[in-house]
């Protein structure tokens, strides 16, 4: 079984960070990850940086620009988790956009993924009936988990569909727009976390974007599997560098 799925099993509250690969400095993101399983995190979005992330707002642009003018490439990642799997046991994901995966060439990308132990892909850009259609059975082929996004303005139909082709959870993007930390959730979001939980999906959902302390953490877990924290991560490793990692997860838990 997917690492993945064993996590989800799991009879708690789950906190995914996301961070950007190869930031603050180049060769951080082994000792980004270690510090993190280590502070109690359940799985954890290694963020491959592109040079025109669509999804992403200013903090994660930043950290992204940063991470390519250091050197970071998809080779350069690879490298950097070869071994990645002799001190990391959480399931790992890589968030990124799908050109530098057609350059890798896609059946390809997977397999290197298999081989380090990545266990699941986030592809913003990538369509949903692109990837049943065409790249579907190769994910299989290598046992990795493709983690569809839905948003408020995701039809109920749509919601329907993507929930029958997930093998892993759901990403509930919370609100209409890119990444960033909020402080609270306000009603609009309230009612889009009760919507999708009263459609009583399969899947189970994970909810992102503008996720930045202990309580927006817990008003997305009420309605949610689990909380995904980005930008606020960012952020802090930017001003308190990643030796301070540990103190940022014990404000969300």
């Amino acid at each position: 079984m997917n690492r993945i799925n064993k996590k989800l099993q799991e009879d708690k509250k789950l906190l995914s960070i996301y961070f950007t690969a190869g930031y603050p400095k180049l060769n951080d993101t082994v000792e980004v990850i270690e510090s993190l399983e280590k502070s109690g995190v359940d799985f954890i979005e290694i963020g491959l940086p592109f040079s025109d992330p669509l999804a992403d707002g200013p903090t994660i642009q930043a950290s992204s620009t940063a991470a390519l003018e250091n050197g970071m490439t998809t080779e350069v990642l690879f490298n950097q988790l070869k071994d990645i799997r002799k001190t990391v046991s959480i399931p790992l994901i890589i968030m990124g956009y799908f050109n530098p995966m057609m350059q890798y060439g896609v059946e390809a990308f997977c397999k290197k993924c298999e081989e380090i132990g990545i266990d699941g892909l986030i592809i913003p850009d990538l369509p949903v009936q692109d990837y049943n259609e065409n790249y579907k059975a190769i994910f299989e082929k290598y046992g990795i988990i493709n983690v569809f996004l839905i948003t408020p303005q995701t039809s109920d139909e749509r919601i329907r569909f993507i929930d029958s082709i997930s093998n892993g959870f759901i990403y509930m993007v919370s609100s209409a727009g890119v990444t960033g930390a909020k402080d609270s959730f306000g009603n609009t979001q309230e009612t889009y976390f009760d919507r999708i939980a009263s459609m009583n999906l399969n899947a189970p959902q994970v909810i992102g974007f503008g996720i930045s302390n202990a309580e927006t953490f817990q008003q997305a877990t009420s309605k949610a599997k689990g909380a995904i924290i980005g930008s606020a991560f960012v952020n802090y490793i930017t001003d308190k560098g990643i030796d301070k990692i540990p103190d940022f997860i014990t404000t969300i838990r």
